[in-house]
């Protein structure tokens, strides 16, 4: 049995991480509440935005944690869409997860 947190308890504590860091986040998806895979978009308030996916697991050293790759940076809202509605029609069950952050801060490093 895995100790991993689950999906909608990561999701919920990161919201509630970018609330707290004085950043707007929303849940745009809600994916499968065990394991769904969690993609973060973060819309630098200025036409350019960041992509962060799930990293590949086998370049994850610890299997509990989960880890991210920023998959796009710096690019239009289209350019993002596009890419979700890809991960979208590969797997159903992925959460959608956006931060406002005029910074352009993904929050990810504090071992969530």
């Amino acid at each position: 049995m895995s100790s991993r947190l689950t999906s909608d308890f990561w999701v919920a504590a990161y919201v509630r991480r970018c609330h707290l860091a004085g950043a707007y986040a929303l849940v745009r998806r809600r994916g499968s509440p065990e394991a769904g895979a969690i993609f973060l978009v973060i819309d630098r308030l200025d036409g350019r935005n960041d992509l962060y996916a799930p990293a590949p697991q086998a370049e994850v050293e610890n299997a509990r944690a989960r880890t991210f790759e920023r998959v796009a940076e710096g690019v239009d809202g289209l350019a993002v869409e596009e890419r979700l509605a890809r991960e979208l029609r590969f797997d159903s069950d992925v959460w959608i997860i956006a931060v406002e952050d005029r910074d352009g801060r993904a929050f990810l490093d504090d071992g969530l």
